[in-house]
């Protein structure tokens, strides 16, 4: 669980009380304005569920990446030997929301201080990582890393790594939409309900309809 004073200062961080934000750019809607970024925070269901409910999320899709197979298996990712991590590759609207902001939602509601691990899901499978599409993705990811060690929001180094995109692969169909499909199991109500409020207070005012 996230302790309250990293959660008051994520708060601060990401309202522009620590360093401002530079979204406010309006543009004329086109595919042209739609981005993709594919992030690995733990299990895919929790990070899944999280950007739902963000606004100007247009999809969000539950995979893999960063292995060294090709089309691997939920069960082969979980015996991490291919390399993949579990990810969410999330497409939105650059009118509506920005990738400063996807990021600010991705170190919010993570620990990207533990390495290979989110609480009780350990290995490799379930790594801290960014894969950027381009060199712009990449800066933005440095920089806000940067900003939240500056400001020591965690007491420890943040372990998130920055890697090229190279393959995505969606999971199998089961694992999309997990938690709105299975809301009273267990592990949705104890691991994945936690972080959707860590999410909703903090982007209080980001949430959809």
């Amino acid at each position: 669980m996230m302790k309250t004073k990293t959660l008051i200062l994520l708060c601060l961080l990401f309202t522009g009380i620590l360093f401002s934000q530079n979204n406010t750019k309006t543009k004329k809607m086109t595919q042209s304005n739609f981005e993709t970024i594919t992030l690995g925070g733990g299990c895919y269901w929790c990070v899944e569920a999280v950007y739902e409910n963000l606004k100007g999320v247009k999809t969000v899709v539950s995979g893999f990446s960063g292995g060294k197979i090709t089309n691997p298996s939920y069960e082969e990712v979980c015996s991490g030997t291919t390399g993949h991590a579990e990810v969410v590759q999330i497409t939105f609207d650059k009118n509506v929301t920005s990738l400063d902001e996807i990021f600010k939602v991705f170190f919010t509601v993570h620990d990207p201080t533990t390495l290979n691990r989110q609480g009780a899901d350990k290995g490799t499978q379930y790594r801290s990582v960014i894969f950027y599409n381009d060199d712009e993705q990449k800066k933005e990811a440095q920089s806000i890393i940067s900003e939240l060690n500056k400001a020591k929001v965690y007491q420890n180094p943040i372990v998130t790594t920055i890697e090229p995109f190279t393959k995505f692969y969606k999971a199998e169909d089961y694992h999309q939409n997990y938690y709105a499909n299975n809301k009273n199991q267990p592990y949705c109500q104890m691991v994945i309900q936690p972080k959707i409020e860590k999410f909703e207070k903090v982007f209080k005012d980001k949430l959809k309809k």
